[in-house]
């Protein structure tokens, strides 16, 4: 699947996600930084109607969010070194939970993921204009 979306249809784009997606519980997400990563995780998150706040785990990790049908885990994986030292900070237990997870960086762990994983590529065309290739 390949979507290119200006930023004032993110919503839509997460939608069409998400219906695309329907049994995927886990998200490698990969891009740039600056790509904006986070922020589409946040629209993602929107569409599911999340009810905590939503906000980037870059110091945290691990953003536990919310929502009618369980929990999500937004998980950044940026600062961390490898895989040891995602597994850790509890970056398999969330992976491997049943739950949601929206993972930034999983390049930084790639042998954590199960090979269902829904692999997000990020890529800016312009200031306003992202690409998504999901494999």
């Amino acid at each position: 699947m390949e979507l290119t979306f200006d930023l004032k249809h993110i919503h839509d784009a997460a939608k069409k996600i998400w219906q695309h997606s329907v049994d995927k519980k886990v998200f490698a997400f990969h891009g740039n930084m600056g790509a904006g990563k986070t922020t589409f995780i946040h629209a993602l998150c929107d569409e599911k109607e999340v009810t905590s706040t939503v906000g980037s785990p870059t110091f945290s990790i691990i953003n536990e969010y919310v929502y009618d049908g369980g929990k999500i885990f937004h998980i950044d994986l940026y600062r961390l070194k490898d895989e040891e030292e995602a597994i850790r900070t509890g970056v398999e237990d969330c992976i491997y939970s049943g739950e949601i997870c929206l993972v930034e960086w999983a390049e930084k762990a790639p042998n954590l993921f199960p090979e269902d994983a829904v692999k997000v590529f990020i890529q800016m065309v312009d200031e306003n204009t992202r690409k998504i290739i999901i494999n």
